[in-house]
């Protein structure tokens, strides 16, 4: 069974740091895409970052490029999210996500078949 459990979001002030923790069972954890997204109150899923299953390359959001990084530990088949210069529209419930199927377009919601329950990042200003 594929299980996916995201951590590490509180509250935080406007240019602080957080790092989302996402601890994942169930399947060869370096075979497939995994990646991090959120969503806002009233707004949609949003891609923030993710490996591809192909050769492990990375994609990040234009909203946080050169703020946010992703990192794996294939030994703890677990993943990470090192969120700095955090800003008030950062604000949003983070998932992990894995794709057991294979999907060129691994940055899109769509392609993810497997999420964690989610865990609330606020940034005040």
């Amino acid at each position: 069974e594929v299980q996916l459990q995201a951590s590490g979001g509180g509250l935080v002030q406007s240019g602080g740091s957080l790092r989302l923790s996402c601890v994942t069972s169930g399947f060869t954890f370096d075979e497939y895409a995994v990646g991090w997204f959120r969503q806002a109150p009233g707004r949609q899923h949003e891609g923030i970052s993710c490996i591809s299953s192909a050769d492990r390359s990375t994609y990040y959001a234009d909203s946080v490029k050169g703020r946010f990084t992703i990192s794996s530990d294939n030994a703890k088949n677990s993943l990470y999210l090192q969120m700095d210069s955090l800003k008030p529209e950062d604000t949003a419930v983070y998932y992990c996500a894995v794709a057991t199927s294979y999907s060129s377009t691994y940055y899109l919601h769509s392609a993810y078949q497997y999420w964690g329950q989610g865990t609330l990042v606020t940034v005040s200003s």
